[in-house]
């Protein structure tokens, strides 16, 4: 008996012990938290240095912590951060690691939807994980509550189910805001060669035009080595040549307040059908379902595609910006199922981009780091980098900045500005557009032209920005998950032959029995909440 009560003073021994160290430490982090003074306004954001920690996606064109945006900002606000930046592919994986063990950096920097769903945002957020950010942007971030206060369509789609903001977005202004994905472009060598001087705007015209591609030597080497049109998957194309058919998005899409599932639709078919005619007289790339993107890009740069999707037609030509100018963007096209044109809209918000965990030792000072982003000047900060690198003054007065010319080692800007600056192929959170002051490029003038003709007149966004609740979440993914395989299965199939298309009843029998009318009802249910808020 008496070393039962020697053994159990001793474990409540130990057990006192833990209970005040935990205390004595939970007191140490909340005096840590308390003594950070963070100023009301201007720089430096803090009076005494302090190190925060930040995960983002990396893309490997130069260290976080050695790029001179990233330095001087640090200097300007005597904030400093450890940067845990995995690679961008690897980069989903990477954050659920850190959620899951509970060692989750202070801030999530430029994650994006992809990598930071909604989904994620209200589970990390119910839990306690992801700090709301409403009260810290209404007490410490004034140009954000500008933004929000502003653009009441920006703060609807950043705020959950449950009336709470886990996450900040990139605003996007400018031509390419309104871009869906990279538009398709012509090859305009083979447009000058052809004599082509009007593009098609009907889905035979451009089938016609796919066909001369193929058989009148446009390339000029004497070969029938042309591909009229080209992709990795569909995956950019789709968009645009879906709009033929009077489609905006492959999946759920909203039409009149009506909500539906667009592979199962009439339109899909004839989609599919015109693909298929395409593949067979091969006038879509035979290896379009198993090639890389490197792949494409190599015969963009042999002078062997006629259509082709990228975000701007050089990165796959090899062009110069000048040349680049010669290739016209696609014209949108109806059809004999679509008697208007239509294609996608972005909404030009891009949400996970910035969000403050519970381990952060000071939030206040961390929405306050974020919100000069969301100024004209921070932006420009933000993508062109400070003095001295991508820009200069032009006089001692300062009053006018050029360009500087890019370092030799660079194939161009945009290699060099992503050694620069984080905001290079990841969503920041800013308000991105053009920088004031700054003349435009022909290059410029020229996508812009480009986009106010063939984009703007014709472009819905399919589906609104919303969330939601945790139960509707889980019985979408439950539904998603075999549903989106499958599609994805079955497009290839149909497209290449090896599924014929009298298999089509088959085929939608096939998903209505992954319970689709109940994943169609959960989006029509969240399509109507964000209508009515």
């Amino acid at each position: 008996m008496k070393k039962v009560w020697i053994l159990f003073t001793l474990v409540a021994f130990i057990l006192f012990g833990l209970a005040a160290c935990k205390s004595e430490n939970a007191s140490e982090e909340t005096t840590a938290k308390e003594n950070i003074k963070v100023n009301d306004e201007g720089f430096p954001i803090v009076k005494d240095p302090i190190e925060l920690s930040m995960m983002a996606p990396g893309t490997g064109l130069a260290e976080w912590n050695e790029m001179p945006t990233l330095q001087k900002y640090a200097e300007m606000t005597n904030m400093n951060f450890e940067y845990i930046t995995p690679p961008l592919n690897d980069f989903q994986t990477k954050l659920n690691l850190a959620f899951a063990s509970g060692d989750i950096a202070d801030v999530i920097y430029g994650a994006g939807t992809s990598n930071l769903t909604p989904a994620m945002e209200v589970d990390y957020g119910q839990q306690d994980v992801l700090l709301p950010l409403e009260d810290l942007i209404a007490e410490h971030a004034p140009n954000l509550q500008k933004l929000l206060d502003e653009r009441p369509d920006v703060k609807k789609s950043i705020t959950t189910i449950d009336g709470h903001i886990y996450s900040l977005p990139t605003v996007a202004d400018g031509p390419t805001s309104s871009w869906y994905k990279g538009p398709l472009w012509y090859n305009g060598k083979w447009l000058k060669e052809l004599g082509v001087e009007e593009l098609p705007k009907t889905v035979d015209a451009f089938y016609k035009l796919l066909q001369r591609f193929k058989t009148e030597d446009p390339n000029g080497n004497g070969k029938a080595d042309e591909i009229p049109l080209l992709d990795v998957k569909m995956n950019s194309s789709r968009p645009w040549l879906l709009g033929a058919f009077g489609m905006k998005e492959w999946g759920i899409e909203e039409v009149n307040g009506n909500v539906r599932y667009t592979p199962i639709t009439e339109n899909y078919k004839e989609y599919l059908t015109f693909m298929n005619k395409l593949y067979k007289e091969e006038l879509l790339d035979p290896e379009t379902f198993s090639q890389s993107d490197e792949q494409k890009k190599a015969k963009g740069q042999e002078n062997r595609i006629g259509v082709f999707p990228d975000y701007y037609s050089f990165f796959t030509t090899g062009e110069t910006e000048e040349e680049a100018t010669n290739n016209p963007m696609f014209q949108p096209l109806t059809s004999s199922v679509s008697k208007e044109a239509i294609i996608p809209r972005s909404p030009a918000i891009q949400r996970g981009t910035f969000s403050i965990t519970s381990n952060n030792p000071s939030p206040e000072a961390s929405i306050r780091w974020v919100d000069y982003f969301y100024t004209n000047e921070g932006y420009e900060f933000l993508n062109r980098g400070p003095e001295g690198y991508m820009w200069e003054w032009k006089d001692e007065e300062g009053g006018e900045k050029v360009d500087r010319e890019i370092p030799e080692g660079f194939n161009s800007e945009e290699d060099y500005r992503g050694t620069i600056t984080p905001d290079y192929g990841i969503s920041t959170p800013t308000i991105s557009g053009p920088i004031e002051g700054r003349p435009l490029s022909e290059f410029d003038k020229f996508i812009a032209s480009e986009t106010e003709e063939k984009i703007e007149p014709y472009a819905e966004v399919p589906y609104p920005l919303v969330y939601l609740t945790s139960d509707e979440q889980k019985k979408a993914n439950t539904i998603e998950v075999d549903l989106q395989s499958y599609v994805e299965q079955m497009e290839a199939k149909f497209i290449t032959g090896v599924e014929p298309l009298s298999n089509w009843e088959t085929y939608v029998e096939t998903i209505e029995k992954m319970n689709i009318k109940e994943y169609i009802q959960i989006y029509q249910d969240a399509y109507d909440r964000w209508a009515d808020s």
